[in-house]
């Protein structure tokens, strides 16, 4: 088997990818298995050393590998350096906090007893991601993963196998031993006989919702640990005494960056009665500004779906909501291959694909609240619950809502986002787990009491 890369603004073939045969997997198996012992048998400092220099690779070839991001899966060449970026700018972060994060914890027993608390890595963890972020996605995991001495296998998405073989020389050019890291060039078949394989040790997805209701269910079979994240149908509510402009320019950034190829973006636009109408004249104007094109033209500001299958499925949630009572503020769907021009979709309700579907492209849904109680309500009204805004003036009565919305995260005032610094994750339909942060490292390891009495 064999697997193409192609450009999704020009539909060029880019680079083909033969599978790994059943004996190569094998033998990645068995490195990865001998890998770990020796890799966490390094102190941590020695981890540490090794993540910064990735770091430092990622920052210093941050504009050719962003290119290869844009040329595979079609976001802007801006885009794609800031992407490289951030998981340089993340290496540096857990070099920084790591040795705080896995610190041994001691706890008071009595005069005669004492224990503590460590944290020990698992082996080797899987990694099935994404294409939307192909080189932030897997950073996000393999990061804190390493530094706690586990060892990384990814499976990546098929059309960004350039991305994952890249990732893989990122590691290899920085130092680190054979094994730590391997990049499993497949497709879905064999992933149940890897989880099933005792080597591997525990599972991290990024995908949908089918993909993770798979994988949890080899990977409880197997008693292995598992982290999902599903994605959503993210609200951004707009209150009345909201800043209307910076709530309108932000919302259609959060929507539309990436071609709105976002888990996290906002999807759901819910605005209080009183505002909507003017919202909604803010919004119309900032999607006038994009600029929808050749990604790899600097004056491009949204490129292309990665996909023509996923432009379709866009096409089709768009087509269903306006045949369900939905108003297009933007005209048909225009579109030329995976060139999707952002589109807004009025008069959206409960029941239709605009509403209780995942959005996954540059489509914007408003939803009109009749005050802020309405607005919880309905952004509550989903299977999903990843991430969420809330735009209001009064502070103090954004803490008190915040707590009522059904998601991993609030953002209040601001762009919802994933860092380093905080838990990223969701509840419901979205999966469950936690990545990035303190928390997030400690996910794949064993949390080992150890009590010593005398």
């Amino acid at each position: 088997m064999t697997f193409q890369s192609i450009n999704p603004y020009s539909q060029q073939r880019l680079k083909s990818y033969r599978a790994d045969s059943a004996a190569a997997l094998e033998r990645k198996l068995k490195q990865a298995d001998r890998a770990f012992t020796d890799w966490s048998a390094l102190s941590l400092a020695e981890r540490v050393g090794y993540l910064r220099r990735v770091g430092q690779y990622l920052s210093d070839h941050k504009g050719s590998l962003g290119d290869l991001i844009t040329a595979e899966m079609g976001k802007t060449r801006k885009e794609g350096a800031a992407e490289v970026e951030k998981c340089a700018t993340s290496c540096t972060y857990y070099a920084d906090h790591a040795d705080m994060f896995l610190a041994d914890q001691s706890i008071d027993i009595d005069q005669h007893n004492r224990a503590f608390v460590t944290h020990q890595p698992l082996g080797p963890v899987l990694a099935i991601m994404p294409w939307n972020f192909p080189f932030w996605q897997v950073f996000r995991f393999a990061i804190p993963g390493l530094l706690a001495g586990n060892v990384g296998l990814l499976k990546h998405a098929p059309n960004v196998f350039g991305c994952a073989v890249a990732i893989e020389d990122v590691f290899r050019q920085c130092g680190l031993p054979g094994g730590v890291f391997q990049s499993l060039l497949i497709d879905v078949a064999p992933v149940e006989r890897i989880l099933d394989d005792k080597r591997v040790r525990a599972v991290t997805l990024t995908g949908s919702g089918r993909a993770g209701s798979s994988v949890a269910g080899i990977a409880g079979r197997a008693i292995k640990k598992s982290v999902l994240e599903l994605g959503g149908s993210d609200a951004l509510i707009v209150l009345a005494d909201a800043d209307l402009e910076r709530a309108a320019e932000t919302a259609v950034k959060s929507r539309m960056q990436n071609a709105g190829q976002s888990c996290i973006a906002a999807k759901r636009f819910i605005v209080e009665k009183s505002v909507k109408k003017q919202f909604t004249e803010l919004v119309l104007h900032h999607i006038r500004q994009i600029n929808q094109g050749d990604p790899m033209d600097d004056t491009t500001t949204m490129g292309p779906m990665a996909r023509p299958d996923l432009a379709d499925a866009i096409e089709r949630q768009f087509d269903e909501s306006v045949a369900n009572g939905a108003k297009s503020l933007t005209g048909p769907v225009l579109r030329n291959g995976c060139n999707v021009q952002p589109m807004l979709l009025d008069r959206v309700k409960p029941g239709m694909a605009a509403f209780d579907e995942e959005t996954f492209g540059p489509i914007a849904a408003l939803i009109e609240a009749k005050d802020a109680a309405d607005a919880i309500r309905l952004a509550n009204q989903s299977d999903f619950g990843l991430g969420s805004a809330l735009w209001t003036k009064d502070l103090d009565r954004a803490d008190r809502l915040a707590r009522q919305i059904q998601a991993g995260s609030v953002f209040v005032n601001g762009l919802m986002r994933s860092d380093a610094r905080v838990p990223f994750g969701g509840i419901k339909n979205s999966g469950f787990g936690r990545e990035l942060s303190e928390i997030g490292m400690k996910e794949f390891v064993n949390v080992k009491t150890v009590w010593i009495e005398g």
